[in-house]
Order: C-alpha cells, then sequence, then structure tokens
C-alpha cells in the first residue's frame, strides 16, 4: 500500500469518526424526558387510529364486542366474539378476537406495535412491529394498522 492510499484511509478514519461524534451528541441531544413525551405523543396519535379502525370492524361483523384497552399490556382496541356451535349434538365454542396495542415505554426507547388475531380458535397472526421513538415514521405504522385489520376482516369473512 502506498502513501496516498494510507492517506485516504487515514481521512476516512477521520471522517468516520467525526460522524460518529455527530451522531453521539444528536442522541444526547434527544435526552429521556424528550424520548419519553415523543413515545407517549405517538402511543397516543396511534392508539387513537386503532380504536377507530377496529371500531369500524365491529360495524361490519354483528356480534362482536369492542373494548379499549390501557394499561400495563399497552393502549389499542380488541374486539372478540364467542359462538355456541352445535355439531351432531355437541356444543362447541368458537371464539374469534383481534387485538392491536402499542406498548408501553420501555429501556429500549421504541415504539412497539402488537397485532394478535384469532379466528374460530386458531390463532391466524400474532405479530409485532417496531421502530425508535427518534426514528420514527407515523405514516408507516397507521398503514400497518389499516392493513392488520383489514386482513383480519378478510381472513374472518373467508372462515
Amino acid at each position: 500500500m502506498n502513501f496516498e492510499d494510507r492517506i485516504k484511509k487515514a481521512i476516512q478514519r477521520g471522517e468516520r469518526r467525526r460522524d460518529a461524534r455527530a451522531e453521539e451528541a444528536r442522541a444526547e441531544a434527544l435526552n429521556l424526558d424528550e424520548i419519553k413525551r415523543l413515545h407517549s405523543q405517538y402511543r397516543l396519535q396511534l392508539s387513537e387510529h386503532i380504536e377507530k379502525c377496529v371500531e369500524q370492524l365491529t360495524g361490519h361483523f354483528p356480534g362482536f364486542k369492542f373494548e379499549t384497552i390501557f394499561g400495563d399490556r399497552g393502549w389499542g382496541a380488541a374486539c372478540s366474539r364467542d359462538d355456541l356451535r352445535l355439531q351432531s349434538g355437541r356444543r362447541n365454542n368458537d371464539y374469534s378476537r383481534l387485538e392491536l396495542t402499542v406498548r408501553p415505554f420501555s429501556d429500549l426507547h421504541v415504539v412497539d406495535l402488537t397485532g394478535k388475531g384469532t379466528i374460530r380458535n386458531k390463532e391466524v397472526y400474532n405479530r409485532n412491529y417496531f421502530e425508535k421513538v427518534e426514528d420514527l415514521d407515523v405514516d408507516k405504522f397507521v398503514e400497518l394498522i389499516d392493513a392488520w385489520v383489514l386482513e383480519y376482516a378478510e381472513m374472518y369473512a373467508a372462515k
């Protein structure tokens, strides 16, 4: 390796070090209180959207009961239905439920969206999606909420 190549590598190392320091400074600027405030803001916005979508779903499938979820499990909404099925003189219960929540703030500093869907006693999906609070794209989360509710509606209607 000649001297010219070594100079270029040294310059690249210095630029990487400078970029790393700038990234650390940016991360420190976004202190813990600010991260918590942003998480609460996003959680409120997303949980309201979840409630609207799940409540609309219950309007299309009679028998589903809507419930708001808040607390240690997270914030969001769920709808469920418990059906009695008589088959060959035997009673069977068919349980269906959709639950979408935004989990509480954690040391990981992420906004975590969870979705669980069960149709007639069978879990059809159990999903998580998360992004760091400071890098969060709200539109991506809104699209996922819409997609998960629509997918559940389609699967429920098909069964």
